[in-house]
């Protein structure tokens, strides 16, 4: 199994939809796309992400799935001794405090205990395992154990937030640390693969990760929500 995942394009927040740039990343991403052999699209119910997977549901003529807990995460919460989002007080947790994720649960620091952020994560969590279990991939640890010898690929198209946390989940890395460390662009192309070892247990694959060729013409590099809603 190969799994598919595709951050929204350029959007307008407020509106909750993508903008003429945002537009022709989305399309563009379709046309990279279109040889994936993709058999399944779903998407977050948020209007950004819809609006992307829509280029590519018409181009493949496959319906959208809707993943209604892929929305973007929420974050904050009472006593958190700093302002910022997931992706800034991350970056603190590790140029700052030097947090040491071997040994440290990152869900007890000060920015995330009690932050809606760790809810959304473990929600996301328990959901996306459901959703591998459906496709034959029961999550046991670190390993999944394959109960299917079905080859397929599917695409999920979501958001930055709600994407990491479905890429730490999976892989098994601390979610603050794949804030930081593994940020990706609108309409970025991740690919995990899952091997098809039926009775066996396999571990995901890093196959492809923040491929933004097809946005070569129409990028304006990295950029998070707030950086946006700052302008």
């Amino acid at each position: 199994m190969r799994l598919i995942y595709v951050r929204h394009g350029e959007p307008d927040y407020a509106e909750d939809c993508l903008t003429e740039i945002g537009r022709k990343q989305a399309m563009a991403a379709a046309d990279r796309l279109r040889d994936e052999g993709i058999s399944e699209i779903y998407a977050s119910p948020m209007g950004r992400a819809m609006e992307t997977a829509s280029f590519t549901s018409e181009a493949l003529g496959l319906p959208i799935r809707t993943m209604d807990y892929m929305h973007e995460i929420t974050w904050g919460g009472e006593g958190i001794p700093v302002n910022g989002h997931p992706w800034t007080l991350s970056d603190r947790m590790i140029n700052e405090d030097d947090f040491d994720y071997y040994n440290k649960d990152w869900r007890r620091h000060p920015y995330y205990a009690g932050n809606a952020a760790t809810e959304c994560f473990d929600m996301i969590s328990h959901r996306i395992d459901g959703f591998m279990a459906e496709h034959g991939y029961r999550h046991e640890g670190t390993r999944f154990m394959c109960e299917t010898d079905e080859d397929q690929t599917v695409a999920i198209f979501g958001h930055g937030g709600s994407g990491a946390c479905v890429l730490a989940h999976l892989l098994a890395l601390p979610m603050p640390y794949v804030m930081t460390m593994m940020p990706y662009e609108f309409t970025a192309v991740i690919i995990l693969e899952f091997p098809v070892e039926k009775g066996h247990y396999v571990h995901p694959r890093l196959e492809l990760f923040n491929d933004v060729a097809h946005t070569r013409d129409c990028s304006r590099g990295l950029r998070i929500q707030q950086e946006l809603d700052q302008h």
